[in-house]
């Protein structure tokens, strides 16, 4: 992958409804953790493709809901985990954080099945 992901170019469709874009952002998401959960992607990868300042400002501004902030905001920190401690803990974390973006991803998901 020699590009990053623009939330902006993938969710600003025509007449694309704030549930739709969240539901998309959800599974996008979720797409990004399986690849750093399988090691397709490292941390420093997903935040140079995926949870980038361009992409957390866009889900700011546009999508505006707690749950799609959090999740970026998990998100942007995975690197700093590696560099911050040793690295069985790290690991630890890091698959922590993994599955507590998962869990906010399905959160996401679910409400929005509801409100439609």
């Amino acid at each position: 992958m020699n590009k990053s992901i623009s939330l902006k170019n993938l969710l600003s469709e025509p007449g694309s409804t704030l549930e739709r874009q969240l539901s998309l952002f959800a599974i996008i998401s979720l797409g990004v953790l399986e690849s750093l959960s399988n090691g397709l992607m490292t941390a420093t990868d997903s935040v140079r493709y995926f949870f980038n300042a361009e992409n957390c400002l866009f889900v700011h501004q546009t999508l505006g809901k707690t749950i799609a902030e959090e999740v970026m905001s998990h998100g942007i920190q995975l690197p700093d985990l590696f560099d911050a401690l040793p690295t069985e803990k790290a690991q630890r974390e890091f698959n922590r954080e993994l599955a507590t973006i998962r869990s906010l991803c399905l959160k996401l998901l679910s409400e929005e099945r509801v409100a439609a």
